[in-house]
Parts: structure tokens; sequence; C-alpha cells
């Protein structure tokens, strides 16, 4: 798409949640709908609808490209939730998953994925997105500690020296490559754009102070990998949406919006007003209402989420800076909350901002 068409719907006024979680669970079979790519493709048409924008944003579930990989290595199912390296994988393992995502049948929720991005894009007039986790994120899945060997590897101590900082790197690259296959399945299915969501990449896994001493880490560990993403996306004409939640400096913050999203995704902990000075004008920011917190509300009222919801708008035109206004991450459905999370949705959606500044 031309970045025109993002920066307009910012113009119009555009509020959406990421929704499609809510929708899904809805549903009598959740489980079969999550490998039939065709009614996966219908709930997101469906989220798509009742929120009112011509994004279809898929069902986000961090686990499909960990639980790809560790099923081409032959990981038993029962152990994949909880599983992690203990070593570095040997590069009979990285040439193994190289030489299976190719030549093996993909993983049924990769396939169900691109399923759903099919139904969008032949049944439609909605723009397909695809979904995946991004590098340094399924990284931690991958790890039980990757915190200490970062932390080394961000004072200098190499993959030779440190079978640990290995680790990280070869499960980096590991990672990467099934990211890689993934978007690849969900482009020849049809998406126009893929989100990439890589809410790990913060300042709790990496050390700001590092960084303000001069490490690379950083750049070495998360952008480096981003970088290769963006460039596959670019060769195939296919925009990139970017999503991070987590924690993050300003210094993160810029080296996001560096990759030139069509629309960078920032979590609650972000003063998006502010940030504004640290993104490109033609960079549309998306969130970041705690739509966490919408399950409870101790946490946050309906009438509290419309304040917000006012605040954001009112202080994003002051910026001018293209915005559209939504949730912080998925919103994800939960148990005996459903009617609560829907209703404040619903409010930040509809809600006359009018006498609220």
């Amino acid at each position: 798409m031309q970045r025109g068409f993002y920066l307009e719907l910012a113009r119009q006024g555009l509020r959406m949640p990421i929704g499609t979680d809510l929708v899904l669970h809805e549903k009598d079979d959740v489980d079969g709908i999550l490998v039939d790519g065709y009614r996966l493709g219908q709930v997101v048409e469906e989220a798509a609808r009742r929120y009112r924008t011509p994004l279809a944003v898929p069902h986000m579930d961090l686990m499909i490209e960990k639980t790809a990989m560790l099923e081409l290595l032959e990981v038993p199912a029962p152990q994949i939730p909880t599983y992690h390296f203990s070593a570095p994988p040997s590069a009979e393992m990285v040439e193994t998953v190289r030489r299976r995502l190719y030549e093996a049948p993909l993983n049924k929720r990769i396939q169900a994925q691109a399923g759903s991005v099919a139904y969008i894009a032949q049944h439609t007039d909605l723009l397909p997105i695809g979904m995946t986790i991004g590098p340094f994120s399924l990284m931690t899945k991958l790890i039980a500690d990757p915190i200490a060997p970062i932390y080394l590897a961000g004072m200098g101590i190499t993959a030779e020296e440190e079978p640990e900082v290995q680790m990280v790197e070869v499960t980096l690259d590991l990672s990467t490559m099934v990211i890689l296959r993934s978007m690849e399945a969900q482009i020849e299915a049809g998406a126009r754009a893929i989100f990439i969501a890589e809410p790990a990449a913060n300042k709790v896994y990496i050390s700001p102070k590092q960084i303000e001493q001069g490490s690379d880490i950083f750049d070495r560990m998360v952008m480096r990998y981003l970088r290769r993403i963006k460039a596959f996306l670019d060769e195939r004409g296919v925009d990139l949406i970017f999503h991070c939640c987590g924690e993050l400096t300003d210094e993160m913050v810029q080296a996001y919006a560096s990759l030139e999203p069509v629309i960078l995704s920032l979590g609650s902990s972000r003063v998006l007003w502010e940030d504004a000075r640290l993104v490109p004008k033609h960079v549309v920011l998306y969130g970041n209402l705690p739509s966490k917190r919408f399950y409870s509300d101790e946490l946050v009222t309906r009438e509290q989420v419309v304040q917000l919801a006012c605040e954001l708008l009112q202080r994003m035109r002051e910026v001018g800076h293209p915005f559209i206004l939504g949730s912080e991450c998925d919103v994800l459905s939960v148990q005996g909350c459903e009617q609560t999370i829907k209703e404040k949705v619903q409010a930040f959606v509809t809600c006359d901002c009018g006498q609220h500044g």
C-alpha cells in the first residue's frame, strides 16, 4: 500500500482495538477455528467489521513460531510450551530447521494464519495483514534466562568466549529464519502488510546503562534482525506494522521508528504526545490505552477509559502527529470479564470527546 493510505486513516480519525481475540472467544470451537484458515479469516473479518476498520488485523499468538520451530526439531508436543535450549543449537539443528521449513508441511497454526489472510484477500475488501512475533521476543521464549548472556554480550564477551552468548546469537538466527518463512507463507496468501510483535525487546532485557555507555548491544541483538525483516518486506512491497508494548527508552523508540513502519504501536508506558518528537510524521503512531487492565474496574473504569481516550486524541491533535487511537496490545478475552472488557473497548471506539475537551 501507499503510505498515504495509513496517513489518511489517521486523518479521518480511525479508532480501533486489536480485537480479534475478543471475537474468537465468542465462538464455541476456539481450538478448531485456530487451525482452520477459512473460519479464522471469518473471525478476523468480523472483528474488523465490528470495530469499523479497513485493517484486518489477525489473531495474535506469539507461540506460533516457537511451536513451528520445535516441531521441526521433533520436540514432543507436551514439552513445547515450556521448552528451553540448554546449550547452543548445533549446526546440525540449524540446518535441520532450514531444510524442513521448505521440505516439511508448515505448522498447522502457520497454515491457518496464512489461510485467514487468504480469506481476507479473496473474500473481503479489507486490507489483508499477516502477523508474526519478532526475533528477539521469540529468542526469549527459547532460552530460560537470556538477560545474563545479553548483558555479557553488552560487555563485549563474544560467542567464542561464552557458550550462553553463543546460544542467544544462534537462537536469534534460528528465530529469524522461522519468522521469515512464516511471513513468506502469509505474503504468498495475500498479506499486504505484516504486523511484527516484538514486546520483549525492551529495557528489561537490554540494559539502558550499557547503551548509555556506548554499547551497541541493542543494535546487535534487536535492530540487526529487524532490519533483515524490513529488507525482506521491502523487496516484496509489503508494509511493516511494528508493535512493542514493553518498557522502552527514547533511543529504543527512535530505533524502531528508523525501520520506517507505516504504523508504530507502543504500550501504555509511553506518552505518545511526547514520543511524537521521536517519530517521523510519515509514521502513524498507534495506541496506547491500557487495555491489559480493561478486565477490572478496580484497575481502570469505563469512564477513565473515555477520559484517557479523549486526552490522547486532544494531545495528539495538538502536536500534529498522525495517530490512530487503539489498544496498547491485543485485547485478550478474560473468562468472566468478557462484557466488562468489551464495554471499555466500545467506549473508546465510539465516545464523543467534545465534553471531555
